[in-house]
């Protein structure tokens, strides 16, 4: 509480004079409001406005020793000041307005009064908020000559991409309607707008290059992370809509299935702890095997000044000859699957083969091999489980083969069924296209009656030596334990586990927007959401926790934030705004993170009578 001055018009002069009062404040709806506790008068026994101070505060320790029965050790020595905080705190008793004055939590409420209202999820935006202060963004973004509410808007919008991952305009409705975000990030809640979450996305991707070296340098600071070893991978995402404006998206060869849409391809290079190192977004129609010289190039530049270049690993799409030479040329290692021929290696008499287990604990043999005429090292991988997986594939691959070559064959004989030879080759070609990968280990003939009718198909299967679970490792690393280059490659699941992150759990795919800038936008803020996810799961991961982020989502919108509203004895309302309590799940990860448990305590408001 305070003294307040008033100025007063006298009718009589029509002079203002100045009067004061007791006041405590109080916040609604947002506003800053102030509540008379006692009228003070014209205080003209007093002399200055340091007297005046020490009267407030006087006035509020009698009050305190009301309450405690303990006395206060605040005294004054001015006797005119003290006798006129008798006076009021005398008032204030026989006003019945010490419960006021004192601000005291036991309060006497109509319980018929109370209600919950305004109950909001806080749980999944607060470890959010916290992660991001790990990653140092705000720092960032301040060091750009954003203003802070740029800032907050960007925060905002971040966490609302990891936390629910939507279109623009569902995200905003979230926001107003259902999340505590702005509460977390200080960022007005009735100022969002899908098109200021437009606006602040296009911002974000315009110091997207900037912003994702500071996070690859902050995780490797935060981590103790040295980036020996980094994944190469590409993946796709496809649009919806027809797109025909954009210089972008292409059509191309679908991972999902979708070739009937346009795509973009996305190239990501993870370390082994999955925090992305580098992104680049590619036309749609581009082959995996001719992006990696942007990345190389990139990557050269970045780590020229470091004198350390790391082992690049990458999958069999990528590993062409030419990329192989690239890589030479900018003095990187790598470690890939061969695209050779199996029939092109012979085993090395100098080595015996060693057998290991992977982490279902099943059988995988390792030998080290040689292939005429390159000098890279070369291992033979035999995977007991690959083995056991393949061969299922292709028997029923086989199976349906066979039986659509008999229903070719019977229909030679049946009434009205295909005869003319090149009928049945026709049909014969479209099983072949249907199934390519079965058909090359076929012989077909088709026999005729000198007539052009077809009177027989006979097949038969080529005899080939048993590939099943087996792979070629190649590599110019001079490792020689075969099992510790199979780890290095091993680490090639990591990339694989960040792309099902940024598809399932934070919703990359489809694509909905309808402008080349929109989209690319759309993507950057889901790899800045991943980042934040991965520094999350990272750290929980350490502790034993390996949630997939769905369910640490789950987990966490338990916790809610809540006011709760009520009557006291003087008619006036109390609004409490405060955080749940975390029950046991959401404490073990906020534990394991080390973070706090609430963005805040409580807040008090008390709204007077009308």
């Amino acid at each position: 509480m305070f003294i307040k001055p008033v100025l007063k018009r006298i009718k009589s002069t029509g002079e203002y004079k100045k009067y004061y009062r007791l006041v405590e404040s109080y916040r609604f709806n947002n506003t800053v409001r102030h509540h008379t506790i006692v009228q003070l008068g014209s205080l003209e026994e007093l002399a200055d406005i340091e007297q005046i101070r020490l009267l407030s505060l006087r006035i509020e320790s009698l009050v305190k020793e009301s309450r405690t029965g303990m006395k206060d050790l605040f005294s004054v020595d001015d006797i005119s000041v003290e006798v006129l905080a008798q006076k009021y705190f005398t008032i204030i008793k026989e006003k019945d307005r010490l419960d006021i004055a004192d601000g005291r939590a036991y309060q006497t409420v109509d319980t018929d009064t109370i209600e919950n209202k305004n109950i909001r999820e806080v749980g999944t935006e607060w470890l959010c908020a916290q992660a991001l202060e790990q990653l140092q963004i705000r720092s960032f973004l301040e060091s750009q000559d954003w203003s802070d509410s740029l800032i907050n808007l960007a925060l905002t919008h971040i966490i609302s991409r990891a936390a629910y991952p939507a279109s623009e305009l569902r995200t905003s409705k979230w926001i107003r309607q259902n999340s505590a975000v702005c509460e977390v990030t200080s960022f007005p809640q009735a100022a969002v707008t899908k098109d200021k979450l437009y606006t602040i996305s296009n911002k974000l991707y315009g110091v997207k290059d900037k912003l994702e070296q500071h996070l690859s340098k902050r995780t490797n600071e935060l981590f103790d992370i040295t980036d020996s070893i980094i994944i190469y991978d590409l993946t796709n995402t496809y649009f919806e809509g027809k797109l025909q404006d954009s210089k972008v998206a292409k059509y191309g060869r679908s991972k999902e299935k979708r070739s009937d849409c346009k795509m973009i391809v996305l190239a990501v290079v993870v370390n082994t702890e999955g925090f992305i190192k580098y992104s680049q977004l590619f036309d749609g129609n581009i082959t995996d095997s001719k992006s990696l010289l942007h990345i190389i190039e990139e990557l050269s530049r970045r780590t020229s000044t470091t004198g350390r270049k790391p082992t690049v690993v990458m999958d069999a799409g990528i590993a062409t000859d030419e990329n192989i030479l690239l890589l030479r040329k900018y003095e990187f290692n790598y470690i890939c699957v061969s695209r050779s021929s199996m029939k092109k290696y012979k085993a090395d008499m100098g080595s015996k083969p060693i057998e290991i287990v992977d982490k279902k604990g099943q059988p995988i043999t390792l030998q080290k091999v040689k292939v005429d005429a390159d000098t890279d090292n070369y291992i033979l991988v035999h995977s007991k489980a690959k083995e056991d997986k393949e061969k299922s594939m292709n028997s029923r691959f086989t199976q349906r083969y066979e039986e659509e070559l008999t229903k070719i064959n019977n229909s030679l004989s049946k009434k009205g069924g295909v005869k003319k030879s090149e009928k049945v080759w026709e049909r014969i070609g479209r099983l072949k296209q249907k199934y390519p990968s079965t058909n090359r280990h076929y012989n077909l003939e088709v026999i005729t009656d000198g007539k052009d009718i077809a009177i027989n198909v006979k097949w038969s299967k080529k005899i080939q030596a048993e590939r099943e679970g087996k792979y070629l490792l190649r590599t110019n690393l001079n490792e020689k334990n075969e099992s510790v280059q199979w780890q290095i490659y091993n680490t090639i699941r990591e990339i694989e586990n960040t792309f099902r992150t940024l598809k399932t759990d934070l919703d990359l795919r489809p694509v909905y927007h309808k402008t080349d800038e929109a989209a690319m936008a759309h993507l950057n803020l889901g790899l800045l959401a991943y980042t934040l996810v991965n520094t999350i799961r990272h750290q929980l991961k350490q502790k034993g926790i390996n949630n997939e982020w769905r369910d640490i989502v789950r987990i966490m919108n338990t916790q809610k934030m809540v006011t709760t509203t009520m009557i006291n004895q003087y008619d006036q309302k109390i609004l409490i705004r405060q955080c749940s309590e975390p029950n046991p799940s959401v404490q073990v990860i906020f534990n394991a993170l080390n973070f706090k448990q609430k963005p805040f305590s409580r807040k008090k408001y008390v709204v007077p009578p009308e």
